[in-house]
């Protein structure tokens, strides 16, 4: 009996997507998605430029006008729907914070006019910022603000955060800071994080889940563990690359006098070293190299 509630549970208190799609005009910009975003899990959202990130998060907010059906916690989201960001909070790739404003007024305004504001929380943060805090916010870097913006947001009491390129074109001090800052102030086994980066080197050790996609479909969504065990890079002698190439990878890497390439680990090869894939590998090898881009 426990163990259906908790089942029932775990499909209830998801964000999932049903079949959604997306056009702009004749061009298909998402083709019949399905997934699901279960409680407390770190969920990386990969694919090229153009591959359809942001328009999939801006239609599971509510954002866009789609076909198939998006969900939170069993609700059906609507477009245009404000009971999303009772339990999400969003982070894009700009901030939108209003620039005639200081830093103390932006976050005496957040928690004022937001009852999910967690006070306690918010003055703890902000005092520990180090934000100038009587400083305009025209005058702040990109850093700072998107510093005080990422601040502000993880002061509300909500379930999810979505974050889309958050950290572009910010340096690597700040980058490493920003998911330090999430990991320790918002996550735990009841929220879960969505993020869609290009820089994933730097925040596979917190990903627990990945989802792929390309050219407006899903390629795959995995546990990020289960699918390492999944493939290995092969390495061979240059001389042997016909032999690599039989196993058909999208993409064969050449270094020094070997070459690699990421393949199902299944496929072995006589005489090959191997290695555990990361992210990136994998990403590659699904999506094919830069050769491959929209």
């Amino acid at each position: 009996m426990n163990k259906m509630i908790d089942e029932h549970e775990s499909l209830v208190k998801s964000f999932s997507v049903v079949n959604l799609s997306k056009s702009y005009g004749k061009f298909l910009a998402l083709d019949d998605i399905t997934f699901s975003l279960p409680q407390g899990r770190i969920v990386g959202l990969l694919g090229k430029n153009g591959a359809g990130k942001s328009t999939l998060m801006r239609c599971m907010l509510g954002f866009l006008r789609h076909k198939g059906t998006v969900s939170l916690d069993g609700e059906k989201v609507y477009h245009r729907d404000h009971r999303v960001f009772d339990k999400v909070a969003f982070i894009p790739d700009i901030s939108g914070l209003d620039d005639r404003l200081t830093v103390q007024q932006s976050f005496d305004y957040v928690r004022r006019i937001n009852y999910r504001f967690n006070d306690e929380r918010g003055r703890r943060l902000i005092s520990e910022s180090g934000l100038p805090l009587n400083k305009k916010i025209g005058k702040l870097s990109k850093g700072m603000k998107t510093k005080l913006y990422l601040l502000l947001t993880l002061s509300l009491d909500v379930q999810y955060l979505f974050l889309d390129e958050p950290t572009l074109g910010l340096d690597i001090v700040f980058r490493k800071e920003f998911f330090n800052t999430i990991l320790a102030d918002f996550f735990d086994e009841t929220k879960t994080i969505f993020i869609s980066t290009h820089q994933v080197e730097e925040i596979e050790n917190i990903l627990q889940d990945i989802l792929i996609i390309d050219e407006g479909k899903k390629i795959l969504y995995d546990d990020i563990e289960a699918l390492k065990d999944k493939y290995h890079i092969a390495t061979v002698p240059a001389s042997e690359r016909a032999a690599l190439e039989a196993h058909k990878p999208k993409v064969v890497m050449s270094h020094l006098s070997n070459v690699s390439a990421v393949l199902p680990s299944e496929n072995l090869l006589e005489g090959a070293s191997y290695a555990r894939p990361g992210i990136a590998d994998i990403f590659i090898e699904k999506v094919g190299g830069s050769n491959d881009s929209n």
